[in-house]
């Protein structure tokens, strides 16, 4: 799936089959389920939910929270536009 597919996807009314829970994460994101989307990145342990999961604390405005995230995702706070980073985020997981 690309990224163009990936976000026309986002009109059904379920993520995709298939799809990694970082991945269902911000497809939830995207539909405005911030609640949804932070157990999908909560129940990835790994580096990539960490990334996504840093990502919806800056989405809420809780910054140390998402300063901790990024830290286990091993990656340098983001400061751009919010819309920017799911953006990259989605292509990064998509490849």
């Amino acid at each position: 799936m690309d990224l163009a597919a990936f976000r026309a996807s986002v009109a059904g009314a379920a993520p995709p089959d298939g799809l990694s829970l970082p991945l269902q994460a911000l497809w939830w994101d995207a539909k405005g389920d911030w609640d949804r989307a932070h157990q999908c990145a909560q129940d990835d342990p790994g580096a990539t939910g960490s990334a996504v999961h840093a990502y919806l604390h800056r989405v809420e405005g809780d910054l140390s929270n998402a300063g901790y995230w990024y830290r286990r995702a091993g990656r340098t706070p983001r400061t751009d536009a919010l819309a920017e980073e799911w953006q990259a985020l989605a292509s990064e997981l998509l490849e």
